[in-house]
């Protein structure tokens, strides 16, 4: 007769002769051994290919402009991943009125709720869903009631200027990019991604990119490249930059 090894909980695991009817490919059998009885689940070779695994995590990060969320999202079309912008978990500031809440420090890591995407993160990594608040950037507030359900793909790629500062982040994150690129053309890009997407005027964004994202890169960010797993250009042809992603993630073995 076959022998397999039982576990129950709280018992160091035993030996115990499976009965004559013994089948290994039922679902579960039920084996008895005083002094008492236990139901062995079994998993066929099918199922055992079949079984999720843990999500690969990929940081992003780069200064405002650097090309960063552009790079991310074709990354994430080239591998199918799930998109998590950090950008989303801006801090509620529906409590100040409306004409002071763009003087906030947007470019500092305090304006971002962390403990709420971090544990987002970690839910993500362990295959769960989450359900990611609604932000609304003109008026620098998050949508009463509203919110994304978001599940976790086999890649799930975390996309923000701050992605590699928090340490909390850093044990979760399997690779790491950081985007490269100099002020005068994150400054540019800046412009026309707030006047574009975010309701902002030209004046507006220079003046908040001097007073706090340019003094906030250089405190937070730009020290952030040295956790990246590799740093890649801003500048350079986004296809080059994907192509040197994925070869180096190849390498790693983590696109098998």
């Amino acid at each position: 007769m076959p022998h397999v090894r039982i576990f129950g909980r709280g018992h160091r695991a035993k030996s115990a002769t499976a009965p004559a009817h013994f089948n290994p490919h039922n679902a579960s059998y039920k084996i008895t051994t005083l002094p008492y009885t236990i139901h062995v689940p079994q998993v066929t070779v099918a199922e055992q290919l079949t079984l999720p695994s843990k999500p690969i995590l990929i940081g992003i990060a780069g200064c405002s402009g650097s090309g960063k969320t552009t790079l991310a999202h074709e990354l994430a079309h080239q591998l199918e991943a799930t998109l998590f912008p950090l950008d989303l978990y801006y801090r509620d500031l529906s409590h100040f009125p409306l004409d002071t809440r763009d003087k906030r420090n947007f470019d500092h890591p305090d304006s971002l709720e962390s403990e709420l995407f971090v544990a987002h993160i970690r839910d993500l990594a362990r295959g769960l869903t989450i359900q990611r608040p609604i932000y609304d950037f003109a008026t620098h507030s998050r949508v009463p009631g509203a919110f994304d359900s978001v599940a976790p793909a086999k890649f799930v790629l975390v996309e923000g200027i701050l992605a590699l500062h928090y340490p909390e982040l850093h044990p979760l994150f399997d690779f790491s990019v950081y985007v490269d690129a100099p002020n005068e053309i994150c400054l540019k890009r800046r412009i026309y991604r707030d006047m574009r997407e975010r309701g902002r005027t030209k004046a507006s964004v220079i003046a908040q990119f001097e007073a706090t994202a340019r003094p906030m890169a250089d405190l937070y960010v730009v020290p952030s490249q040295h956790r990246a797993t590799m740093v890649v250009a801003g500048t350079e042809n986004l296809d080059w930059s994907i192509e040197q992603i994925l070869r180096e993630l190849n390498t790693r073995k983590l696109l098998s």
